[in-house]
């Protein structure tokens, strides 16, 4: 099964905003989560998700950033 099974959006869910499916777990909660150090098998026990839903948010993550690029400061002054 790949991201596209586990990850929806519904207008009626979360404000319209990606989740998993079947929950109110958005992407960008366990995203965060994950960007904080947890470890996946903390937050699959702690939203009550599976680990394959976690991989499905990086999965689901690594197909926006190849769609969208965010303007990054080069450092130089």
């Amino acid at each position: 099964m790949g991201w596209r099974e586990r990850i929806k959006v519904d207008p009626m869910v979360c404000h319209g905003k990606a989740c998993i499916a079947g929950s109110r777990v958005m992407v960008s909660v366990v995203l965060d989560n994950l960007a904080a150090g947890e470890t996946p098998e903390t937050i699959a026990a702690e939203y009550h998700i599976g680990l394959e839903d976690i991989q499905a948010v990086l999965e689901y993550a690594a197909e926006l950033a190849k769609e969208r690029v965010l303007p990054l400061s080069s450092g130089a002054a």
